[in-house]
């Protein structure tokens, strides 16, 4: 059984990990109000951007690169995870995913490469020997879109080039505080492209394969800043729910220690009064 010194030492330091655990909770708060405004700002121009590209590809017999679905040789996969833990299961999940989908799609390294964004994929990554071509750590809890501006054209211009012939995103689609869904998106090509049914009529100046050629890499881009907003959002919800979890299991555990402390003390104090009254018993 534990001495009194022992449990009030557990209990001492449960209440300092719960004073950390109760700061980085409401640190995240905050940031999550404004990671989800930035998120949910960036949605008018991605519809708008992708009307027009519909609108443009589906309504003329411009043949572009990134609109055809060609023979698959090596596909990539561009995977948002964090660069810090203490966020629940938000990189678990969606690496768990990543990982399996690998393994059921490949037989050899050759056909696969992963773009990682956030330090935690990366390192689970290169720990299992899988290839990443490209990567980026330490962006900023809002980021902008020059901060992967980089890493974006170059992973566009992987699929031009012919380095991949398809390219899937991974990343935590934000719901709501309390839940954020793993979600997969096929970037390249874009052959998902939907079109409204009352088109927008558009004049083109200078033509539709020059507009097209500016554009689409461009869509493509905002697609990948696009996710990396929403998983942002995802992360700073998941590591506030994990905070609070972990605050009120250190509260919880407080109270549990605090109770057999007493009890401890209650007994310590009882076999005093008992060896007291026997002593004085046998002096009698």
């Amino acid at each position: 059984m534990a001495s009194l010194r022992d449990i009030k030492t557990r209990i001492n330091s449960t209440k300092k990990t719960s004073q950390i655990t109760k700061a980085m909770e409401m640190v995240s708060a905050s940031k999550l109000h404004r990671a989800e405004t930035n998120a949910k700002s960036f949605v008018p121009y991605m519809e708008k951007i992708q009307e027009v590209v519909a609108n443009i590809s589906l309504g003329s017999s411009v043949n572009h690169p990134m609109l055809v679905k060609r023979p698959v040789k090596k596909t990539g996969y561009l995977v948002i995870t964090s660069d810090r833990g203490l966020a629940g299961a938000y990189n678990s999940n969606i690496l768990r995913a990543v990982y399996q989908t690998i393994q059921e799609r490949h037989k050899s390294t050759d056909e696969y490469a992963i773009i990682a964004i956030g330090r935690m994929g990366l390192n689970f990554f290169q720990k299992r020997n899988i290839p990443v071509v490209l990567n980026i750590t330490g962006l900023p809890d809002q980021p902008s879109f020059a901060d992967i501006k980089r890493i974006a054209s170059q992973t566009v211009g992987m699929f031009a080039d012919g380095t991949f012939d398809e390219l899937y995103m991974y990343y935590n689609h934000f719901v709501s505080a309390i839940q954020q869904d793993v979600t997969e998106r096929k970037l390249l090509p874009l052959t998902d492209l939907v079109a409204e049914k009352k088109r927008t009529s558009y004049e083109f100046e200078p033509s539709q394969e020059e507009i097209l050629e500016v554009l689409l890499p461009q869509y493509a881009e905002s697609l990948i800043y696009g996710a990396l907003l929403d998983a942002k959002a995802s992360e700073h919800a998941a590591r506030m729910t994990a905070m609070k979890n972990a605050t009120d299991n250190a509260k919880e555990l407080i109270r549990t220690l605090t109770l057999s402390y007493n009890r401890a003390r209650q007994a310590a104090i009882t076999q005093e009064i008992t060896e007291i009254v026997a002593g004085a018993n046998a002096l009698q």
